[in-house]
């Protein structure tokens, strides 16, 4: 097996595809330069997740549980050693995920970093992505997957809001689920922008079963907001968390709260959706506000409902 590996690790380095420089040459190099432990050498991984991976012992030993398998410092020399990660990365990944440091350099690892260095990301890059989101360098898709968010949110970093919301982002095959939703999305008027500012938050507009996505758009529907129309966003992220209950409890409690009626709510949740969003609490205290103390009428508040998510200290 050592004998076959050096091979695999000999062939790799000297491909003329593999700078000296490349992050898959730094990877398969740190693999080739760790030596074989010993079957006889003592290793503990408690002991190195404390000593190399810079956690503290409590850390270490509820980590070390994942990793009993592990014999050997040789794998994770190489992964630590290849990634160029500093020390408080290093804990923070190893900490997140212990398991990663058994990902294989030369099939897995390797080929995935010269794969997003090769659609423009910077290794500083690509190492905060894999402190994120490790488990999402286990898969080979990772690449294309990638390579797709980026289009779609149009930048690295508002692609790093949405994994910060929602770190299986990248796990979800994007020809049977995400991209049959951006279809839905699409024909209800949402543009590729609309889609992007709706989900980095809201991920689950894009991995969600394509009936679940039907059925909130059609609770957006159900508010009368018209598809295609500027509010029809908002409506989306507005119900996307309330079942039909819920949505029509609010509705009541707007009603009884501003002295609306029915046609006035109407108008009102149409041209803010999100006031579905608020709390009983929040929507009391603006009711108590805007009409006792500031004596706006409720007709007027109905056709400027954003007065409502207004911070009442501002």
């Amino acid at each position: 097996m050592l004998s076959l590996r050096s091979c695999v690790l000999t062939h790799l380095l000297s491909s003329p595809t593999a700078s000296s420089t490349s992050p898959l040459h730094r990877l398969v190099s740190a693999a080739a330069a760790v030596p074989a432990a010993s079957p006889s050498h003592w290793f503990s991984v408690e002991q190195y997740l404390i000593d190399t991976c810079s956690l503290t012992r409590a850390q270490a030993v509820k980590a070390s549980t994942k990793l009993s398998h592990l014999k050997s410092p040789t794998n994770p020399d190489a992964v630590l050693a290849g990634l160029g990660l500093s020390t408080a990365d290093v804990a923070a990944l190893v900490g997140k995920d212990p398991r990663f440091l058994c990902v294989g350099v030369e099939r897995t690892l390797g080929p995935i970093v010269i794969g997003l260095t090769g659609i423009g990301l910077s290794n500083n890059e690509v190492a905060r992505l894999i402190s994120l989101v490790p488990s999402s360098f286990r898969r080979r898709s990772v690449v294309s997957n990638l390579q797709y968010y980026l289009l779609l949110y149009g930048s690295y970093e508002n692609l790093l809001r949405a994994l910060k919301f929602d770190d299986t982002l990248l796990t979800y095959n994007l020809e049977r689920i995400v991209k049959p939703n951006i279809t839905i999305l699409q024909d209800c008027g949402l543009r590729d922008c609309d889609i992007a500012k709706l989900s980095i938050a809201m991920t689950r507009m894009l991995t969600n079963n394509l009936e679940h996505v039907r059925v909130i758009v059609a609770c957006a529907q159900g508010l009368g907001v018209s598809p295609g129309s500027p509010m029809f966003r908002h409506a989306l992220h507005a119900v996307a968390f309330l079942d039909e209950e819920k949505i029509s409890a609010k509705v009541d409690y707007l009603k009884k709260t501003f002295r609306w009626s029915d046609i006035e709510v109407r108008i009102a949740v149409c041209k803010g959706p999100m006031v579905l969003t608020r709390s009983k609490d929040t929507l009391q205290s603006k009711s108590e506000f805007l009409i006792s103390e500031v004596g706006l009428e409720p007709a007027y508040i109905v056709h400027r409902p954003v007065i409502i998510s207004l911070s009442l200290e501002s």
